[in-house]
């Protein structure tokens, strides 16, 4: 036998669905496989690295840490997602993982909650790259100013295509705002 089959996962079509965007779908993928080379897991290939999280620069870095435990990055997160997921917020990357395989949303809600999901761990990640590598730090406001114009940027692609179910998503994206 040349493949072996395993459990299926439950949170494979919240991750990659028809308006995703590629490279923001693959980075959430390789979150939640655990595969992103987070400092905690460098440590193990490599002996005496530093593994202080270089966003807020208090905690060791981990993937559950960067997304959205880390100051830095709950200062991003929760302007985007508070008013989206209300009773439903959380900055714990377990309990926002189990909420995209097993929680029974409306549509343009449970599209925004990926969507915005997919965007910040992919700028956060790109953020932390860039800093991990000497360039210049982005503030945080900044950054969510970028993760806002790309969810825009979608809601009149989308818009746009009349895909069915969220056709009114930027008056619910607008709506959401605190």
């Amino acid at each position: 036998m040349t493949r072996v089959s395993a459990a299926q996962c439950d949170w494979g079509g919240s991750i990659w669905f028809s308006q995703a965007t590629p490279k923001f779908a693959f980075m959430a993928w390789l979150a939640i496989r655990g595969r992103l080379a987070t400092m905690d897991r460098v440590a193990v290939w490599s002996q005496g690295v530093d593994t202080t999280c270089v966003l807020c620069k208090r905690a060791s870095e981990t993937r559950n840490h960067l997304f959205f435990e880390c100051s830095f990055s709950t200062q991003i997160w929760e302007p985007l997602m508070k008013g989206i997921l209300r009773n439903s917020y959380s900055g714990k990357w377990e309990e926002l993982v189990s909420l995209l395989a097993t929680s029974p949303m409306e549509k343009k809600k449970q599209f925004w909650f990926r969507y915005t999901l997919q965007a910040t761990a992919y700028m956060l990640w790109r953020e932390r790259n860039r800093r991990r590598h000497g360039e210049q730090p982005m503030l945080a406001t900044v950054l969510t100013k970028h993760i806002e114009k790309a969810i825009r940027n979608k809601l009149s692609l989308v818009q746009s295509k009349g895909i069915g179910g969220l056709e009114v998503s930027l008056q619910y994206w607008l709506g959401t705002k605190m």
